[in-house]
C-alpha cells in the first residue's frame, strides 16, 4: 500500500511540474526590418539570401525555446510583401519598390517557416512613420508620400501621416486590413510610435488639421481622440478579416506618472504615453478594442526614474483581463553595471512570473541573440524555456 501511496505522489509531482512548465505563455522576440537592426542583415535583391537568413534566425530562436516571432513587415509605409498600396522596402532590396530576385513573397515564406516551427507569427506595422529619413532617404515614385502630400507633416528629420487627417487614417487601415485578408498571421502588432517622441522646442506640426477637426476640444484631448479612432477602425478592420486575428500594442513603458495622475505609475519618465504619444493604453484595454499589450520595460531593477519592479507591478494591476507581456531589453546586456550583472534579465523573468496577470514576454532584439550575452540564450534553452509551452489564447 505504501509503495501505491509513494507511487500516487510521484506522478501527482510529476504532472504538477508538467502542468507548471507548460503553462501557457508567450516567448516573443521582436525582428525588426527597420534600418536592417535584425534582418536582414543588409539589404539585397536575391531572394534565396533573404530565406537562408531568415531561416538561420527561426532555427536560432526555436532552438531557445521561442513560441513567437514578432516581424516587422511594413517598417516606414514600405512593404516586406507585395502590396497594392506601398513599395517595396529600401531594407529589404536596397531601393525601395525593388522586388526580390527570384521573385517571391517573403511574408508568405516568413509565416510558412515560422509555423512550421510551432511559433506565433505577430506582422509587426508601424502606422505613422512614412519617410524615416527626409535627408537621405530613396522614395518610390509610386509612393503614397508623392501621391498624396497634404496628409504628411515634417517632424525633425522624418517625415510621418498627420494623424489627425481622417483621409490617413482611412488608408493605413486599408493596408492593414489588406494583409489580414490575404495572409494567415496570428497578429497585428503596433509598437510606440502613434504620434512621435517629442523633439526638444519643437511642436508637432498639426495645427492645419487641428483647426480643420479639433471642435473646441484642447489640442491634447484632440490628439488622444485620434489615436482612439485609428485604434478603433484599426480593431475592428481585423475582426471583420479574421475574428482570429489577434491585434497586440507595445507601447513605451509608463502610460503616466503618478504626479499628473492617480492611476498612473510610480515613476517619473520624461515623456509618457498618454501625455506625449497621446496613447490612452488603458482605455484600449478597457474597451476591448486590443487583444494583448506588450507594454516595453527596458530598464533595470532599481532605476532610480523608472523601475522595472515597479512598473511590472503596475502593469500586472492594470490589464483589464486582457493578455500583458513584458517587453525585456535584452538589448541593454552590458550597457550600464546593472546590465553588467548577469542575473539581471533572469530575475526579470522570475519576476514577471511571479505576477498572475502577466501572461509571457518578449524579447528586442534578435539580433542580440547571435552573441549568446551573459549566456542568456543558455539559460533560456536550458533553464527558462526548458519546456515548451504554448501561446496564451485571446482573451
Amino acid at each position: 500500500m505504501k509503495k501505491i501511496f509513494a507511487g500516487i505522489v510521484l506522478a501527482s509531482i510529476s504532472l504538477f511540474a508538467t502542468s507548471q512548465s507548460t503553462r501557457p505563455e508567450l516567448r516573443g522576440v521582436w525582428i525588426a526590418t527597420v534600418s536592417n537592426i535584425d534582418f536582414p542583415v543588409k539589404p539585397t535583391i536575391n531572394s534565396d539570401i533573404q530565406k537562408a537568413e531568415f531561416i538561420r534566425i527561426a532555427d536560432m530562436h526555436k532552438r531557445n525555446g521561442m513560441n513567437a516571432l514578432i516581424v516587422q513587415i511594413r517598417p516606414a509605409t514600405d512593404a516586406f510583401y507585395p502590396s497594392p498600396y506601398e513599395p517595396w522596402s529600401q531594407w529589404l532590396t536596397g531601393k525601395q519598390g525593388q522586388p526580390p530576385v527570384p521573385y517571391y513573397d517573403p511574408l508568405q515564406f516568413m509565416i510558412e517557416e515560422t509555423h512550421k516551427r510551432g511559433m506565433e507569427f505577430h506582422a509587426w506595422m508601424n502606422p505613422y512613420r512614412a519617410v524615416f529619413n527626409i535627408n537621405n532617404s530613396f522614395i518610390a515614385p509610386s509612393h503614397v508620400t508623392n501621391i498624396h502630400p497634404e496628409w504628411f507633416v515634417t517632424y525633425g528629420d522624418k517625415k510621418y501621416f498627420d494623424p489627425g487627417n481622417k483621409d490617413a487614417q482611412k488608408y493605413v487601415t486599408a493596408v492593414v486590413r489588406d494583409v489580414v485578408s490575404r495572409y494567415k498571421i496570428d497578429a497585428i502588432h503596433f509598437d510606440d510610435y502613434f504620434y512621435p517622441y517629442r523633439i526638444e522646442g519643437k511642436e508637432f506640426p498639426d495645427w492645419n488639421s487641428f483647426n480643420k477637426y479639433g471642435k473646441g476640444m484642447s489640442k491634447d484631448d484632440w490628439r488622444r481622440s485620434n489615436t482612439d479612432s485609428i485604434i478603433v477602425m484599426l480593431s475592428r478592420a481585423i475582426k471583420e478579416e479574421n475574428k482570429n486575428c489577434q491585434f497586440g500594442i507595445s507601447p513605451f513603458g509608463v502610460w503616466r506618472n503618478a504626479d499628473k495622475d492617480s492611476k498612473g505609475s510610480l515613476t517619473k519618465a520624461g515623456q509618457t504615453n498618454y501625455d506625449d504619444l497621446y496613447a490612452d493604453i488603458l482605455l484600449w484595454l478597457r474597451k476591448g478594442w486590443i487583444d494583448y499589450v506588450a507594454p516595453q520595460l527596458y530598464w533595470e531593477i532599481g532605476h532610480k526614474l523608472a523601475d522595472f519592479e515597479t512598473l511590472i507591478n503596475w502593469w500586472n494591476d492594470n490589464t483589464f483581463g486582457k493578455n500583458c507581456y513584458i517587453g525585456l531589453g535584452i538589448y541593454r546586456a552590458n550597457s550600464n553595471a546593472a546590465w553588467k550583472d548577469k542575473t539581471q534579465l533572469p530575475r526579470q523573468i522570475e519576476m514577471l512570473r511571479s505576477k498572475p496577470n502577466i501572461n509571457g514576454m518578449m524579447f528586442f532584439s534578435s539580433k542580440t541573440f547571435n552573441n549568446n550575452p551573459h549566456g542568456w540564450n543558455d539559460s533560456l534553452r536550458l533553464n527558462y524555456f526548458k519546456e515548451p509551452a504554448p501561446a496564451p489564447v485571446m482573451q
